[in-house]
């Protein structure tokens, strides 16, 4: 004798059945789905060839069309700064220049100032630029000073005096000629001061160990401490036959 299902199982069935074909996508006569996610082409990098997510995708200038990941733009701009050479697109077809604020969002703080550094000197080839001396300044400037030397500036940056033409700090009372002449340990401001002594005391330094000498009386004839000697008039190695030791008039 054959027994009735129970009914209320498939009546349960069914309204779930409806339901869920109230909602599923409907199928289109190509075969698509209406109402799924579209699947977004994935571009390759023009470096790397590797397939990028839309939001991965960078375009290195307004006028170039190719696109990079952050990672191959970030390293091109690298290699072409520490070769000082103006940073284009490298696809080999495309000479656009690319623009340092397009790339900025990939690039390190620091990479991104030194490119803006490089633009802004080669806005100047040709003009002879100088660079503040101090260490913690380095500011770069145009020296537009036509036929004329100039040598005491002013930073624009840190505000400091600076020699143009030395590449120094302002050597006060010493001229150009004479702070070339000085060592490399001699160029303290201690050092500048008694070479401006020196200069107005008309005292002469031994060409063998550098010490100064100051000639009171007598004449030109000088034997230094250290047991050279030499003229104090023209500071030559002294010589029995010597036509600079004349009387002083």
């Amino acid at each position: 004798m054959s027994r009735r299902l129970p009914s209320a199982p498939l009546r349960r069935s069914s309204r779930l059945a409806a339901l869920a074909s109230r909602h599923a996508p409907s199928a289109g006569a190509d075969g698509t789905v209406a109402g799924a996610e579209v699947v977004q082409d994935h571009h390759p990098c023009s470096i790397c060839m590797e397939p990028m997510a839309p939001s991965s995708v960078y375009r290195g200038g307004a006028s170039c069309a190719h696109a990079f990941c952050g990672a191959c733009l970030s390293g091109h701009v690298r290699a072409k700064l520490e070769r000082g050479a103006v940073v284009r697109c490298p696809d080999a077809s495309c000479t656009a220049a690319l623009d340092p604020e397009l790339c900025r969002g990939v690039l390190p703080s620091q990479v991104f100032e030194r490119w803006c550094a490089v633009l802004c000197e080669s806005m100047f080839l040709g003009a002879r630029r100088t660079y503040c001396p101090f260490p913690d300044c380095s500011e770069m400037m145009v020296a537009d000073d036509g036929e004329d030397r100039v040598t005491q500036s002013e930073c624009h940056g840190c505000r400091r005096l600076f020699c143009a033409q030395c590449g120094v700090a302002w050597h006060a009372g010493v001229t150009c000629e004479e702070f070339a002449r000085l060592g490399v340990g001699e160029r303290a401001r201690e050092d500048l001061l008694l070479v401006e002594a020196a200069r107005k005391g008309n005292w002469k330094r031994c060409p063998r160990c550098r010490f100064y000498v100051e000639k009171s009386t007598g004449c030109m004839h000088i034997t230094c401490r250290c047991g050279f000697q030499f003229c104090y008039r023209c500071g030559k190695p002294w010589a029995p036959i010597h036509d600079c030791c004349r009387p002083e008039a």
